[in-house]
């Protein structure tokens, strides 16, 4: 027996989803890209569009954050078929955390083999700037070391095995083939690698917390991607994530500084054009086993 929060995301209900997915679209996407807050338009972008509102698409949760549209958008992006998700879902509007998660499967169904995943993250690294696009090298799981484990539960061998390794999350061809592209576009000025660390949201983080956090090795921290990423990896799909930063966290107590969420789209307007040339550009580099057949 599952637990209830697992309920609608059994290999079968994932299966049934992307079954009335893929009857719904010829396309066959290997590219599977999730959009962090204010940076949808990378949907946008592609080619041949097919569209579904999370509201049509049978057991998929719906988005409720301001910046977050709501689509499963099917299409050509630089010729590669690739399937996106104009908005994400987050522990802090009330998903278990399965259910956050959930899409990622689906995209594993779908035939997806590599996963793009963008966010808006605050900065710790004192280094870092407002515009910044810091691509994660690694993570830390703060709900996890509370038991918060989208992998929690019992687990299904369809979808991976029981204990899967993180020391490789993020894969490092792909981290090596977007600093390439970064150069290629000329953004080495404001392209990073750094550590994030995730919280559960929604109130943004306490000055101790962010100081706690940046001495912990974090360079960023927001409210998402690691769950899926965890997901992602445990079904044996390539990932990829990038950060932008939109805020620097508030480390000092004399500071008038305060982090808010209209910051956050207005920085993803900024710099969303310059995000979405490196993931487009990249995606035109990545290859696949089975060599877009």
């Amino acid at each position: 027996m599952y637990p209830e929060s697992t309920v609608g995301c059994s290999f079968e209900e994932c299966s049934a989803t992307a079954e009335w997915l893929l009857s719904r679209t010829e396309m066959r996407p290997l590219v599977g890209i999730v959009c962090g807050s204010g940076l949808g338009g990378l949907a946008e972008m592609l080619k041949d569009q097919i569209a579904f509102k999370y509201s049509d698409i049978p057991n998929f949760p719906q988005s409720t954050v301001h910046g977050h549209a709501g689509r499963l958008v099917f299409g050509m992006l630089k010729g590669k078929a690739c399937v996106c998700m104009q908005g994400r879902f987050h522990l802090y509007e009330g998903y278990p955390i399965h259910k956050v998660t959930m899409p990622m499967r689906i995209f594993k169904l779908l035939g997806v083999e590599t996963v793009i995943l963008t966010n808006a993250a605050g900065g710790l690294n004192q280094d870092y700037k407002v515009g910044d696009i810091m691509i994660i090298k690694d993570h830390i799981n703060m709900p996890g070391f509370a038991g918060n484990n989208p992998l929690a539960g019992p687990n299904d061998e369809r979808f991976g095995v029981r204990f899967p390794s993180m020391s490789d999350a993020y894969d490092r061809e792909l981290l090596q083939l977007a600093q390439g592209v970064g150069a290629e576009l000329g953004f080495g000025d404001f392209l990073r690698e750094g550590v994030y660390c995730v919280l559960g949201g929604p109130s943004f983080e306490t000055i101790a917390e962010c100081r706690m956090m940046n001495r912990l090795g974090a360079d960023a921290v927001g409210m998402s991607t690691v769950h899926e990423v965890i997901v992602a990896r445990h079904c044996g799909m390539r990932v990829f994530a990038l950060s932008l930063i939109t805020n620097q966290a508030v480390m000092d107590y004399d500071s008038q500084e305060k982090a808010n969420h209209k910051e956050v789209l207005e920085t993803g307007q900024l710099r969303a054009t310059q995000l979405e040339r490196l993931v487009s550009n990249m995606v035109t580099y990545i290859e696949h086993n089975n060599n877009d057949a």
